[in-house]
């Protein structure tokens, strides 16, 4: 079965978003004076991670729009009632310090050149298109990839079926000849997999102990591994080739 097409997930799959959202973080943090309600830097930033995941999953659910979301991160972080400006213009400060640390993973562009001749590429985040065009633009990515398709405009996210066939039709090709390559087992692993693409998990710091990975799913720790994977001969299932 030929995979004529990949589909990429951006935070933490191309982009390394946690290492970014953790020193922008601390650095606005210590730039708001607000470090020494906390035992160390690590805290404070675990404990927004904490509250990003919590608004992220109820953005997901619908419960709140994007911007909302972002909002009620600060709202519930500083534990005050601050009106939509006032949140807007915290979080604005914070994303300063994040995007001085925007990087690419250093396997993304040797992938994206290897597979750019035999392969065509979009991305499908659970984000906003304005949040992800902006930052594949300035990584100096963005002509690499046919579509961006992001939640926030599809009005579904991923693991949802629906969010993963929608790349494929933008890309116009069935889900049998696409591949999906995301971070989160869940998300991404088992969403594309149940959608019927070849789901791709890049377990980069190692943390499945079990082989290929969680059923239907295969399992890289580096995209260096992507290639073969995607190479004609490749069957489903087949063992990582990585170790």
């Amino acid at each position: 079965m030929s995979i004529h097409a990949v589909v990429w997930d951006v935070d933490d799959t191309l982009f390394d978003y946690t290492t970014a959202d953790r020193i922008g973080m601390r650095d606005h943090l210590a730039a708001e004076g607000l470090l020494l309600g906390y035992a160390s830097p690590e805290e404070a930033v675990l404990r927004w991670r904490e509250i990003t995941d919590q608004q992220w999953a109820r953005f997901s659910a619908g419960e709140l729009s994007f911007e909302a979301q972002r909002q009620e991160r600060v709202r519930v972080f500083l534990g005050q009632g601050l009106t939509d400006a006032e949140a807007d213009a915290w979080f604005r400060r914070y994303v300063a310090h994040y995007e001085a640390a925007w990087a690419l993973f250093p396997d993304v562009l040797p992938v994206l050149d290897a597979l750019a001749a035999s392969h065509r590429h979009a991305v499908l985040s659970n984000s906003s298109i304005h949040v992800q065009e902006r930052k594949l633009r300035t990584l100096g990515v963005r002509d690499r990839f046919e579509a961006v398709l992001c939640a926030a405009e599809l009005g579904v996210s991923k693991p949802e079926a629906r969010a993963f066939l929608a790349a494929c039709e933008a890309l116009g090709l069935p889900p049998h000849e696409v591949a999906y390559v995301g971070d989160h087992p869940e998300i991404d692993g088992r969403g594309a997999a149940e959608a019927g693409l070849r789901s791709v998990w890049i377990d980069r710091a190692g943390a499945w102990a079990g082989g290929d990975g969680p059923a239907g799913r295969h399992r890289i720790e580096s995209l260096a591994e992507l290639p073969a994977l995607l190479a004609p001969d490749s069957r489903f299932g087949a063992p990582s080739t990585f170790r």
